[in-house]
């Protein structure tokens, strides 16, 4: 008995040894993986902190000792990597100028600014132009030359030659092997980060783009060290340096077409403040996010808990049918119903017109396309309300509730002084999270309205909160400010965190008055 115990043991010591050394072999793979890129883009500091994680993981899970640490790293690395991580990142970023126009470091704006003024020479190579990415991400210009058909790929390093690329009757490239190919659409919706792109065949020549087609020239354009500007000597004009903005400028403040990125400080969150042209719109988007938010949580509350009641009663019948049916909308997937919800108020033959015989362009009106989101939203959230409070209801203390009863206190009385205090005890925590989430519930508004209605030259619209705000100064308009944009999700963070303090903190008097 005891060789085969003996026996048993050391087998489960073995296979666990394998599937540790398993997994810490594919841990070595993926360190190998994520370094090279990081050597290639000369991160050192990100090729060490990589490093660091990996000697923790070997040290922590090569010895029999520090069990608890076995337990906590995985989790430690996730949140770190996952949660800690963005949010550093955010806040840097909302320091910074980062933005169409102020993608790259000073050295590869000037390499733009210059590559910008690349005249034809003759003689000069011509291209058909198509541009695409990289499997890494990389801008980059797919050519194929007019002369002799071949095909080339240009990168801020120079050109290369492409194989297996796939062109049309004319010539160019529709497809070719580790890029994805744009379509004329995303070509119009990003020329703020073409022209950032400067592709060097020389030292004095490169790649000009021109409309869908390319040539090969020579810039007028030159950089002088010394003091600090480009001259372009084809007009004569010249810009100069300024490190503050991330700009080169002319005498008269006329900035070049490419900037770098630099920390500007917090002008990003003193521009909500004191710009009247950001400020106004940011308050207005704010009054209405707390209205969204607060009015969601109310509504889905009120009808929850009311259905809740009326099913909580000893000895009625089909409450289990009544249950299932009432948790539909909260089974279904909120990102389609979203969308069903979005076509039914159409105006010319949405379902809810053509039911209470209406003629209402709920997209139209600030105040209509609000009531809608509302509604569609309430729909979604009452669900939940009514799961949560149906098992608040069935936990509450019967002994209280008959005190009340012998007491007189029946009806309404009964339950706002009896019910619903000790519901709100429970119930506080969930309220303030729903709270915490329709209030960044970018979902809801961008498939239901996508911030309509706007008004002419506004970039804010009627239903846009602050996350979907944000999402629009970032990617939604037609020049991305990743820098604005992060200020106002550290904004929406400082709002959200201040506000559940506060319901925290109150929820925790209510505690200490019913305990």
């Amino acid at each position: 008995m005891l060789d085969q115990r003996s026996r048993t043991a050391g087998s489960t010591t073995a296979a666990g040894l394998i599937i540790k050394i398993g997994v810490l072999a594919v841990v070595a793979a993926l360190a190998v993986w994520a370094a090279l890129p990081l050597i290639a883009a000369g991160a050192w500091w990100g090729l060490a902190l990589e490093a660091v994680v990996v000697a923790v993981l070997f040290f922590v899970y090569l010895q029999r000792r520090a069990i608890q640490l076995k337990y906590l790293i995985p989790g430690t690395l996730l949140l770190i990597a996952f949660q800690i991580l963005p949010v550093v990142l955010t806040i840097g970023t909302s320091f910074s100028n980062y933005g169409d126009g102020h993608r790259v470091d000073k050295e590869q704006a000037t390499e733009a600014i210059i590559a910008a003024g690349v005249q034809q020479t003759p003689g000069g190579a011509t291209y058909l132009l198509a541009v695409g990415e990289s499997a890494a991400g990389d801008l980059t210009l797919l050519l194929t030359d007019t002369a002799d058909g071949s095909t080339w790929a240009g990168t801020a390093e120079g050109l290369t030659e492409l194989d297996g690329a796939t062109v049309d009757p004319t010539g160019r490239i529709t497809a070719a092997p580790d890029y994805t190919v744009w379509t004329l659409a995303d070509l119009n919706e990003r020329q703020a980060e073409l022209a950032e792109l400067a592709v060097p065949t020389g030292e004095e020549t490169g790649i000009k783009v021109q409309g869908l087609s390319a040539f090969e020239g020579q810039s007028t354009r030159s950089y002088d060290e010394a003091c600090d500007c480009i001259t372009d000597t084809a007009n004569g004009t010249v810009w100069y340096a300024d490190d503050e903005t991330g700009s080169f400028l002319t005498e008269d403040g006329q900035a070049a077409l490419v900037g770098w990125r630099v920390n500007i400080g917090a002008d990003n969150y003193l521009a909500v403040i004191t710009d009247p042209d950001i400020r106004g719109p940011f308050l207005g988007v704010f009054t209405w996010n707390v209205m969204f938010a607060a009015g969601s949580v109310l509504f889905t509350f009120a009808i929850g808990l009311g259905t809740a009641m009326a099913l909580n009663r000893p000895g009625m019948r089909g409450t289990k049918v009544y249950r299932a049916f009432m948790i539909l909308p909260y089974a279904m997937p909120s990102f389609a119903m979203l969308l069903v919800w979005a076509q039914m108020f159409n105006r010319d033959f949405g379902l809810v017109n053509e039911l209470f015989n209406l003629n209402v362009a709920w997209y139209d009106g600030t105040w209509s396309a609000r009531a809608m989101v509302l509604i569609a939203n309430t729909w979604l959230g009452w669900p939940y309300m009514f799961l949560i409070s149906l098992g608040a209801l069935q936990a509450l203390p019967s002994d209280s509730l008959e005190a009340a009863k012998i007491d007189g206190a029946t009806g309404i009385t009964a339950f706002r002084k009896i019910t619903l205090p000790l519901l709100l005890i429970a119930l506080t925590p969930l309220l303030i999270s729903s709270f915490a989430f329709n209030f960044n519930n970018f979902n809801a508004i961008e498939l239901l309205s996508g911030g309509h209605p706007f008004a002419a030259g506004d970039a804010v619209g009627g239903t846009d909160l602050l996350i979907t705000y944000a999402f629009r100064q970032a990617f939604g308009s037609s020049s991305a400010d990743y820098g604005f944009a992060s200020a106002i999700s550290v904004f929406i963070f400082l709002i959200v965190a201040t506000i559940s303090a506060f319901m925290f903190r109150f929820t925790r008097s209510q505690e200490d008055v019913y305990s």
